[in-house]
């Protein structure tokens, strides 16, 4: 790992004297792939200076420690070397996980899909929830939101919907929210008060970019058709609404939330990159055996994560078996501990497989 850092410090140094030099900026694309590797370089060596620094310190107070003979001086020089070297075992922790495989898609929006499972209209209501939980989230987090699709009920329920969360980071935030969320709660229209179980699926997409998917437009089948929903007259009048079939995989996406047919399409277009990025990864995963799957659980759509348990205002993921009794703020938006914990819990799977 040291020799490794080394070689990452001279590297620094050589993108230090890149940046010094003005004829950079006339290659924008090169100033840029350069700026990367440096804003990615900085902080792991700045760690690790804080190391070597910490390192020293230890050495030289075990040298003092040698030739001294007064008490209070031998006393102050182990403590020096006690708490440097307790702090450079933290440093050297640090520094493991800066040095761990960063996941390309950690910087980018995020495309959630969320659909009503188990339980009827409760379901839906359920789906709901979460949909207005992403959304507080979102806006405590500085996050935008982009509504793609949606189907909902008469009551609010939510069908199926499909929206974007938009920001640096939105991805690493919120990747770990895939799978099935149970919730258990006295329904409204329970008159005995007995508590009901339902679910519903959530699955969380990185943004593709045109770099990475690349679309032939004769795999393309696009329909248009009316919208439905709410939005006036209009939306019943115009076929503004846009459904692309990519034929190969059989992925069908669709988006109405425009009055404009040209900017659903732009959106059902991002949403199909995200989908078949999803899909060509997914194949490409199956490739690697379990214990390559440093995901915390398996990321499958079907896997139960989380229970929301309104009675007891508890919710619980058991991916990480932890359980908080604030279901009330959390469903309001305050997330970050739990999607701490899960970003932790996922730093000490990559470390053990490491």
């Amino acid at each position: 790992m040291f020799e490794k850092l080394k070689q990452m410090k001279l590297r620094l140094e050589e993108l230090n004297k890149e940046l010094a030099d003005p004829d950079i900026y006339l290659d924008q694309k090169h100033f840029q792939k350069v700026a990367k590797e440096h804003a990615d370089l900085e902080p792991i060596i700045e760690k690790y200076e804080e190391y070597l620094a910490c390192e020293q310190n230890m050495n030289e107070a075990e040298a003092m420690r040698k030739g001294e003979t007064d008490k209070e001086m031998l006393d102050m020089l182990d403590e020096e070397y006690s708490s440097s070297k307790a702090r450079l075992a933290d440093i050297e922790k640090e520094l493991k996980i800066l040095l761990l495989p960063k996941d390309e898609n950690d910087e980018k929006n995020v495309i959630i899909e969320i659909r009503g499972g188990a339980g009827g209209d409760e379901a839906a209501l359920f789906g709901a929830d979460l949909k207005r939980m992403y959304y507080l989230y979102a806006e405590k987090n500085g996050y935008q939101i982009e509504e793609i699709d949606g189907n909902y009920a008469d009551d609010g329920g939510v069908k199926y919907c499909t929206f974007m969360v938009k920001g640096k980071g939105a991805f690493a935030h919120l990747k770990f929210e895939s799978g099935v969320h149970r919730v258990q709660r006295v329904p409204e229209t329970e008159s005995q008060g007995r508590i009901h179980t339902s679910t519903a699926t959530v699955a969380v997409l990185p943004e593709a970019t045109n770099v990475e998917i690349e679309i032939n437009e004769k795999d393309l089948q696009i329909d248009t058709y009316r919208s439905g929903g709410a939005g006036g007259q209009h939306v019943n009048k115009t076929e503004s609404a846009i459904r692309i079939t990519h034929i190969p995989t059989g992925i069908v996406v669709a988006c109405q939330d425009e009055r404009s047919q040209i900017k659903n399409r732009e959106k059902a277009m991002n949403w199909l990159k995200a989908k078949l990025y999803d899909y060509y990864q997914s194949k490409a995963d199956k490739e690697y055996s379990e214990t390559r799957r440093l995901q915390v659980g398996t990321g499958d759509r079907s896997e139960k994560i989380r229970t929301y348990n309104y009675p007891q205002n508890r919710v619980t993921d058991h991916r990480i078996n932890l359980t908080l009794y604030s279901l009330d703020t959390f469903m309001n938006g305050d997330m970050n501990e739990l999607i701490e914990a899960l970003r932790i819990a996922h730093q000490q799977a990559l470390l053990t497989q490491e």
